[in-house]
């Protein structure tokens, strides 16, 4: 997940963890625990979906910020 992006859009959107979550209908707690991936937690589908409309975001933003699985340099070069 690119929580920087995801960061940047709710402050674009004048959001924070508590008016996205109030909007998601989850706790504020959760939303965090989310974007930090914490113990695992991550957007569901429908929340993904919810949260494109709402900051009007194109499917190469939503697979940007959701689907981002950073790969290191040594991670690559032991894929062979």
């Amino acid at each position: 997940m690119n929580t920087k992006l995801l960061r940047s859009k709710m402050v674009l959107y004048q959001d924070n963890n508590t008016t996205l979550g109030e909007f998601l209908g989850i706790a504020y707690q959760t939303v965090s625990a989310k974007i930090n991936n914490t113990n695992g937690a991550e957007f569901t589908q429908g929340e993904i979906m919810q949260i494109k409309h709402k900051y009007q975001l194109t499917p190469d933003e939503v697979v940007e910020i959701f689907f981002n699985e950073k790969v290191s340099k040594k991670d690559t070069k032991n894929a062979d």
